[in-house]
């Protein structure tokens, strides 16, 4: 006797056909042929499958080893060079040093890692009997002329280092003034000790005028730190200036320039910016 399913919806004889194993044989039977007058089930024949197993998904390909890499120069690559309203004056001097240092390469043929001292004087270096009395602009040129990649890339991570934690602090203004100052007493301190045989180059005076201005900051408490925090950054700053005056002293780096940027940062560079601090925000 067949079994009464005329009035059973469709999802319930679907669900029975497609598991009669589990019932009667004959309720298997009634669920397809109704499934069939109602013309659900083109062939009685045929299988109903109500979930198909979803076809596997591929195997997620291994992240690239270094996949994070452009996350996280891009932002740093841009900080450097692209200037904002909060940080300007750092990233417009280090454009300024590698505009430089590019025109010196790719216009004018100079050596990327070796350039001559007649190159370096063509480019505008502090040379003794020019840059005193007759060519005074070398003596801030000579600032944005490096001998060589490796020291403009020095150079360009300590401005960018010491200087981002200064102008956040300071202002761009204070900041480069404070920077143009101390780089113009480097380079007249370097024509007087050498004494009518130089030919100097670099931005490393004008940061050590900046190293002067931290070290003026901390010295007066004009930067805000807890005592921990002041008396490790004063430790830093000193360890960072010693170290870079001792090395000058086996290799061919003008000491004279990097004291007299220093002692300009100190005595008047560094009161000037401290006695005008702004609150930090």
């Amino acid at each position: 006797m067949p079994f009464p399913l005329a009035e059973r919806p469709d999802a319930e004889l679907l669900y029975l056909a497609s598991h009669a194993h589990l019932y009667p044989p004959a309720v298997g039977e009634a669920a397809a042929a109704e499934l069939l007058r109602r013309g659900l089930l083109p062939d009685a024949a045929a299988p109903v499958e109500l979930s198909p197993t979803p076809p596997a998904a591929p195997a997620a390909a291994p992240p690239a080893r270094f996949a994070w890499l452009p996350d996280v120069l891009w932002p740093l690559l841009r900080g450097l060079v692209w200037p904002t309203r909060r940080l300007w004056a750092v990233p417009l001097l280090i454009d300024l040093n590698l505009l430089v240092w590019l025109a010196m390469t790719v216009l004018g043929g100079v050596s990327a890692t070796t350039p001559t001292g007649r190159e370096l004087v063509a480019w505008g270096s502090n040379v003794s009997g020019l840059s005193w009395p007759g060519q005074p602009w070398r003596l801030i040129t000579s600032l944005f002329v490096h001998a060589g990649l490796t020291h403009l890339l020095l150079n360009m991570v300590n401005l960018w280092l010491l200087g981002a934690l200064l102008e956040a602090r300071t202002g761009g203004q204070r900041l480069l003034a404070a920077y143009l100052a101390s780089g113009l007493a480097a380079s007249v301190v370097t024509l007087w000790y050498h004494a009518g045989n130089v030919n100097s180059t670099g931005a490393s005076g004008a940061i050590f005028g900046l190293y002067g201005v931290l070290l003026a900051l901390l010295l007066t408490k004009k930067l805000v730190l807890d005592k921990f925090d002041r008396r490790a950054m004063l430790g830093l700053v000193l360890y960072l200036v010693l170290s870079n005056l001792l090395g000058g002293l086996t290799g061919n780096v003008d000491n004279s320039a990097h004291l007299g940027g220093l002692a300009l940062g100190l005595l008047v560079a560094g009161p000037l910016v401290a006695a005008s601090l702004r609150a930090t925000p």
